[in-house]
């Protein structure tokens, strides 16, 4: 099958509005171009985006944006949050956004240790030098869930030279970026710990839109959230050179090395395409998966028990299968 030149039928809705102008975009992410954002920059390069009657311009994030409250504030359509954290604290500040798809079934973050010092194993980690963000939600579930200790927290100032340097110590990571980081300036492979292997359930890369916006444009949040779905299918299986070609343009400092790293680990891990996905499509939520993790974050101390988390998200616009006929069988 060329994934490129197929496409998913929409349905009426997509039919009606290809003799139209596009519905102009503006979609937020949540750091500095990279491959974690790839199916949304193949949806521009390939021109599935278009074909679903969308002009779409993604607005990178980085140290000094706030791309969170410019959605809030009205400057966005759409924001790519980075776990359903995000959705709990606005929603703490009766700030109306809603979650519409989740692109990964896996959060990415991870903790590292040395090899060949008995730390290859999560249990052996807990009683290690650990440098962590202070006040890191995954820290207190790592505490309520397995024991981990606050005393052991290190500052981590997204350097990793004291990680390197110290050979019973553990640092936190994205398992798509600070491995390849490790392996690079420490000249070893650490052991990598996914959270979302080991119980920490949040989805991630997470599509968050206004409420007012579910409510007046469900048509275009549609398209959006299934023309994103098929950039996933086309980045991870298809010809992801364009994205990556457009990727490199918005951050110069990215390499070829590092996106086939984040590539090969995201396909690894099944971070955007495992579990519900296999039969839901890329994208899917489940009511049962947020209760889960909500539970969690309650139990860890991290959210309040009362709060009314349903309103943080909705399944109107994902498990529909969209894209699993892009998929390579």
């Amino acid at each position: 099958m060329n994934l490129r030149g197929v496409w998913f039928a929409a349905g009426l809705s997509l039919a009606a509005t290809s003799t139209l102008a596009a519905d102009k975009v503006r979609f937020g992410t949540n750091w500095l171009a990279e491959a974690e954002h790839g199916g949304y920059y193949q949806a521009v390069a390939d021109g599935t985006f278009a074909k679903y009657g969308l002009d779409v311009e993604i607005v990178q994030g980085g140290p000094q944006a706030a791309n969170g409250i410019l959605l809030a504030a009205g400057k966005l359509d759409f924001y790519m949050s980075s776990s359903l954290i995000e959705a709990f604290d606005a929603l703490k500040q009766n700030v109306a956004v809603v979650v519409v798809a989740a692109h990964f079934q896996k959060d990415p973050q991870i903790v590292m240790s040395h090899p060949g010092v008995g730390l290859d194993k999560f249990s052996d980690l807990i009683n290690s030098p650990a440098y962590i963000a202070k006040g890191a939600p995954f820290y207190e579930w790592m505490v309520s869930a397995y024991g981990f200790k606050e005393e052991n927290v290190r500052p981590y100032t997204f350097n990793p030279q004291p990680f390197i340097a110290d050979k019973h110590a553990i640092q936190q990571g994205y398992i798509t970026s600070e491995p390849y980081a490790i392996e690079k300036m420490g000249k070893f492979k650490p052991n990598i710990f996914l959270f979302a292997d080991l119980g920490f359930s949040t989805y991630a890369t997470t599509v968050e839109t206004r409420a007012e916006v579910v409510a007046k444009k469900a048509d275009m949040v549609q398209r959006f959230v299934d023309a994103s779905t098929i950039g996933w299918y086309h980045y991870l299986y298809g010809d992801n050179k364009p994205a990556n070609d457009l990727i490199k343009k918005d951050n110069p400092e990215m390499t070829d090395d590092q996106i086939a790293f984040s590539i090969g680990k995201m396909k690894e891990y099944g971070l955007v395409d495992s579990g519900d996905t296999l039969t839901l499509g890329i994208g899917a939520m489940t009511d049962a998966r947020i209760k889960d993790f909500y539970d969690k974050m309650v139990k860890a101390g991290v959210e309040p028990a009362d709060l009314d988390y349903k309103k943080i998200y909705t399944l109107q616009f994902v498990n529909k299968a969209v894209g699993l006929d892009q998929k390579p069988k």
